[in-house]
C-alpha cells in the first residue's frame, strides 16, 4: 500500500476542500442507469460471468483518477492519494441471509483480476464469518451488487464530519428498456474530494470502459 502526500496549499480543488472539510462535511451521491447490453452479450459468448467483468471494469474506472483514490489520515491531518484501490465485494448466504465481505486486490491484467476475484469469491462461501477489517484495508472501497432489485434510487448516509474518503459503489439487477439492457448504479463520495461532475464522470467512464471492454 503505498500513497503519496497532497500539498494542499497547491491542490486543484483546495478552496473546495477547504469548505466541505471544515463549514459543511457531507458525501455526494448519484443514481444513474447504464447500457449494459454490449457487456451482456460479451459476457454469454466469452462463457464468463457478467459480475465479474462489471467489477473489472469498475475497478478500472476507479482507479483511472486521483480523485477516486484520495484518503484522509486523521492522525497527521493529512490528505492523501494512494497508488491503487481495491474492491471490497461480498457475497450473500441464503441459508443465514448474511454477507461475508471479500477482499479482491485490483490487477489491471483482465485474466489476473478475473481469475483471483473468481477464487476468493469461493473461499468467502466457505464462511459465514463478517470479517470487514477496514483498519488493516484503508485503501479498499466498496463495491456492492443488490442483485434482488432494480432499483431507481439508492442513498448511503454517514456521520457529519466524517471524513471517509473511500468510494461506495452499488448496482442492482439490470432490466430491458427500450430493446437494451439498463443497470442502476449508484456512486457515493465525500463532497471534499468530489463534486457533481466528478461523481457523474464515473458514469461517464464505465460506459466508455464497458465499449472498449466488449470489442477487445
Amino acid at each position: 500500500m503505498n500513497y503519496k502526500i497532497i500539498d494542499r496549499k497547491n491542490y486543484y480543488r483546495k478552496g473546495v476542500f477547504r469548505h466541505f472539510s471544515e463549514d459543511c462535511k457531507c458525501s455526494i451521491s448519484m443514481t444513474s442507469r447504464i447500457d449494459i447490453t454490449g457487456l451482456v452479450s460479451y459476457s454469454r459468448k466469452t462463457r464468463t460471468k457478467f459480475y465479474l467483468n462489471f467489477l473489472y471494469i469498475l475497478s478500472k474506472v476507479m482507479n483511472s483518477r486521483e480523485d477516486y483514490r484520495m484518503g484522509y489520515l486523521w492522525q497527521t491531518d493529512e490528505l492523501i492519494c494512494y497508488d491503487v484501490i481495491n474492491p471490497t465485494q461480498y457475497v450473500f448466504h441464503d441459508d443465514t441471509e448474511t454477507c461475508t465481505p471479500v477482499y479482491t486486490e485490483y490487477s489491471e491484467d483482465y485474466k489476473t483480476f478475473y481469475n483471483n476475484a473468481n477464487e476468493d469469491i469461493e473461499c468467502a462461501k466457505k464462511t459465514r464469518e463478517y470479517g470487514l477489517d477496514m483498519l488493516n484495508h484503508p485503501n479498499w472501497f466498496d463495491a456492492s451488487y443488490i442483485s434482488w432489485l432494480s432499483y431507481d434510487s439508492l442513498n448511503i448516509e454517514l456521520p457529519d464530519g466524517h471524513l471517509f474518503f473511500a468510494p461506495i459503489i452499488n448496482w442492482g439487477r439490470y432490466r430491458e428498456e427500450n430493446g437494451r439492457l439498463v443497470m442502476p448504479v449508484s456512486v457515493r463520495l465525500n463532497h471534499a474530494i468530489a463534486d457533481g461532475y466528478l461523481v457523474a464522470n464515473v458514469f461517464r467512464l464505465l460506459q466508455q470502459e464497458i465499449e472498449s471492454f466488449v470489442q477487445r
